[in-house]
């Protein structure tokens, strides 16, 4: 392997379906970054430990969410695709940096303080570390780049403080990783009803899921919030209707775009037929992707090779960082004395 490749890791939640949102957002990206960079895209069914404790579904939910995303193009031979249970020295290296991260800083994080208010009966300690075992994540692959949105962005940075307390306190073992996207602002795909963005568990009718059947595909976009149409030539336009805009430049082609820009300058617009054409486009461009999980969801054997496959080639990784890490820390007794 080229050693010169950067180094790219990614988590996904196995919980919810994979929409839209998603795909422009996150996935669209890392099929292209598989080409260009290491890349470990990790499924982590251990953090989501922390919200739902109930694993009865755990099973379905990582087989869902491996399938969607090889459906909509990550390539099991190209990238590691592996579920982060799998992958043991992640717990071993979570364990040494908590004890490098301080409880004032850990509950003063966002998502910390949001899921206490969420789940005020079930305020765990892996709630309260999750920022730790997802830098753990990232620089068990000694990962420089990590493709997140806004959100994110304070983990990233824990991430760094940890990794740089960690560099200071038993010399340099790891790289600071980074927030990486290419140069375009991340897509944001709004919602239907002109408000947000498509989201895996709120309103279920604005967010186009990639399993969504044609018919349902077709009655969500109909019900699109839209009025009856400027009356000034030229006029700006109000957010939902530059919502079905937005959503059109998408999946539909340049000249269809044209055609409603101009007939929305000119005041002829009919959103009738605006989201009926919207709706084709979105079925020709769902319904490959929802028939191609479901066959790979269907065939139990070739997941578990990927599974297998993946986890193989993330051990790989994590057993050379963990080795460095162990002799960084003075964790080796049985190497000769210097």
């Amino acid at each position: 392997m080229d050693m010169q490749k950067k180094i790219v890791m990614s988590g996904i939640r196995p919980t919810g379906f994979l929409h839209l949102g998603n795909y422009f957002g996150a996935v669209k990206n890392y099929v292209r970054m598989q080409e260009e960079f290491e890349c470990y895209f990790m499924v982590a069914d251990l953090h989501s430990l922390t919200t739902h404790p109930d694993t009865k579904e755990l099973k379905t939910n990582v087989h869902r969410v491996l399938s969607e995303n090889i459906a909509c193009g990550l390539d099991p031979d190209k990238a590691s695709l592996y579920c982060q249970s799998h992958v043991y020295e992640t717990s071993e290296l979570y364990l040494y940096l908590n004890m490098l991260a301080y409880i004032g800083e850990l509950e003063k994080t966002v998502t910390f303080k949001d899921k206490v208010r969420q789940h005020p009966e079930n305020i765990n300690a892996g709630l309260l570390t999750y920022p730790v075992l997802q830098t753990a994540d990232i620089i068990l692959h000694r990962a420089s780049y990590v493709p997140v949105g806004k959100d994110q962005e304070q983990h990233l940075e824990m991430a760094r403080n940890f990794v740089n307390r960690f560099n200071h306190r038993y010399g340099d073992v790891f790289p600071e990783p980074h927030a990486f996207n290419y140069g375009d602002e991340l897509v944001k795909v709004p919602g239907l009803d002109g408000t947000g963005k498509m989201s895996k568990s709120e309103n279920q009718l604005a967010t186009l899921y990639l399993s969504d059947d044609d018919e349902l595909i077709r009655k969500k976009v109909m019900k699109a919030k839209t009025d009856n149409g400027p009356t000034e030539p030229n006029s700006p336009k109000p957010d939902y209707i530059d919502n079905i805009f937005g959503l059109m430049k998408l999946v539909s082609s340049a000249e269809v775009v044209n055609k409603f820009e101009r007939d929305y300058s000119n005041c002829t617009i009919r959103y009738g037929n605006m989201k009926k054409q919207l709706a084709e486009d979105m079925v020709t461009f769902i319904s490959p992707i929802r028939e191609k999980a479901e066959a790979i969801r269907n065939d139990e054997q070739y997941l578990k090779e990927v599974m297998e496959m993946g986890a193989e080639k993330a051990r790989k990784s994590a057993k050379a960082t963990m080795e460095l890490v162990r002799q960084a820390m003075g964790l080796n007794y049985f190497a000769p004395n210097p």
